[in-house]
This record gives C-alpha cells, sequence and structure tokens, in this order.
C-alpha cells in the first residue's frame, strides 16, 4: 500500500479513458518535443549528457571485466527502463504546459512528488524486465559459444560477424530483444507521465499503457521503431547524439501521453 501499487493515494481505482490516435499524433508529440528541448537546449543537452557517459561507463566496464558479449545488451537493454530515467525532462514538460517556472531546482523538486512510491514501483518491474534481459542474453551467448568471453573487442566482433553462431546470436538476440521491447512499450508507454500526472496506482498505470497500445496498436508500434531508430541514430557518434535524442523524446513522451489519455 505504501508504494501505491494496485491504487493511488487515496487508495481508490480510477481507470483514465484512452483515445484512439494517429501518425500525425506522433509527428505533434515529436514536434513539441522538440519546441520543448529548444527551449533550454544547453540545460537540457547537459542532463542528456548522462546517458552518453552511461554507456561510455558500461563500455569501460565490459572492458575491464572481459565481458563483451553483455556491451550490446546494456546498452540497447538500458532503454527498457528510459521511461523511467526521463523523468526529469517529463516534469519540465509538465511545468512549462501549466506556465509554472522551470528552474533546476523545481525540475528536480519531481523528485519529492506523492506520485513517486507508485513511479518506484514502476521502475522497480522495468528493473526486473532489463535484469532478465541480460540474463537472457547471458545465457544465449554461452549455448552458443560456451561459457567465457573473448580477450579483445575486435575478436568478439570477429567472433559474431564471421562465424555462423554468430549469425545465430544477432538473430536470436534480436527476435528476443524485441519481445522484451513489446513487453516494455505496452507497460509503460504512458505509464510514467500518468503517475506523474496523477497518482492513479502503479498497476492502473500499467493497466492504462496496455490499453492505450491495444487501441492504436499500428500507432503505438510505430512510436516504438521512432524511439528505436532515434536512439541507434543517437548513438552512432560515439553515443554522443544521446545528449540531444533522449531529451527529445521524454519531452515527446510527455505530449504523447497528452494525446493518449483523457
Amino acid at each position: 500500500m505504501s508504494f501505491h501499487v494496485l491504487a493511488g493515494a487515496d487508495q481508490q481505482l480510477h481507470f483514465p479513458a484512452v483515445r484512439r490516435i494517429g501518425f500525425a499524433d506522433l509527428g505533434a508529440a515529436l514536434r513539441l518535443g522538440w519546441r520543448d528541448f529548444w527551449e533550454k537546449p544547453s540545460h537540457l543537452a547537459f542532463l542528456g549528457l548522462i546517458y552518453p557517459l552511461m554507456g561510455a561507463a558500461l563500455g569501460i566496464w565490459t572492458a575491464g571485466t572481459n565481458a563483451w558479449p553483455l556491451l550490446f545488451p546494456l546498452i540497447s537493454g538500458f532503454a527498457l527502463v528510459g521511461p523511467v530515467t526521463v523523468l526529469p525532462l517529463l516534469e519540465m514538460s509538465r511545468r512549462r504546459e501549466r506556465g509554472l517556472e522551470t528552474t533546476w531546482r523545481s525540475v528536480f523538486d519531481v523528485l519529492r512528488s506523492p506520485a513517486m512510491p507508485s513511479i518506484a514501483a514502476v521502475g522497480l518491474m522495468l528493473l526486473a524486465l532489463f535484469t532478465a534481459w541480460l540474463l537472457v542474453a547471458q545465457s544465449l551467448h554461452e549455448s552458443l559459444f560456451g561459457p567465457g568471453s573473448p580477450a579483445t573487442f575486435t575478436a568478439f566482433l570477429v567472433e559474431i560477424l564471421s562465424t555462423p553462431q554468430g549469425t545465430a546470436l544477432m538473430l536470436w538476440g534480436s527476435l528476443v530483444g524485441l519481445l522484451f521491447a513489446i513487453v516494455a512499450l505496452a507497460t509503460s508507454v504512458v505509464a510514467v507521465p500518468l503517475l506523474l500526472d496523477r497518482d492513479v496506482g502503479a498497476a492502473v498505470a500499467v493497466q492504462t499503457s496496455v490499453r492505450a497500445v491495444l487501441r492504436s496498436p499500428v500507432v503505438m508500434a510505430a512510436w516504438g521503431l521512432i524511439v528505436a531508430a532515434l536512439l541507434v541514430v543517437g548513438s552512432l557518434p560515439l553515443l554522443v547524439g544521446l545528449a540531444i535524442v533522449v531529451p527529445v523524446l521524454g519531452h515527446a513522451t510527455w505530449h504523447l501521453y497528452r494525446r493518449v489519455v483523457q
């Protein structure tokens, strides 16, 4: 009860109505996300640098522990917990929409929000999903190549790109990763911004997110592809592009929520 898992702070179940959306709504959400980013680009780019720095830290860690097979699962799987990590960006868009100040201090006041227990519960669910993805990825690699890891990143690339086992790993890894991504999208696409806006409880927020995906499955699938494509583009220049891509997507997620949930 203290984490508002089943219901909100008032212990009542309120199920928000969801709208059917179209592709135009996705474009509008991205435009508004870019507008919010451009309002304070230096602030948001600085905040967004957290993500490429975390990616670089993961790369250094995998190199130091000789765990190259986990590098791609770690970086790609980080998107599974993305809806929670962009919480300050969601709060910035929420405050901007209501005409409130959007200073650093006011934005991080979100950490004292009454909805934080509910958001933490959703975050724990996504963290469990992220952990499961890493375990499955590691098991898949070991089933094809056996225990252990290549000594260098170059050897790892040769192993993946020039052997039948590497081809199988890329194929099955992509399919399994897609399943995890679908689960994450369905359960969290509007869950966190909904809780930030209205503390309806973690279970209701997840259920509302699933209903939103079922209401507009094709459009929501397109949104997932857009997010994945932008994250890939932002990752190409040594992850630096994520300093722009992640803030824009964070703001766009808020505006998509406003178009989906009545």
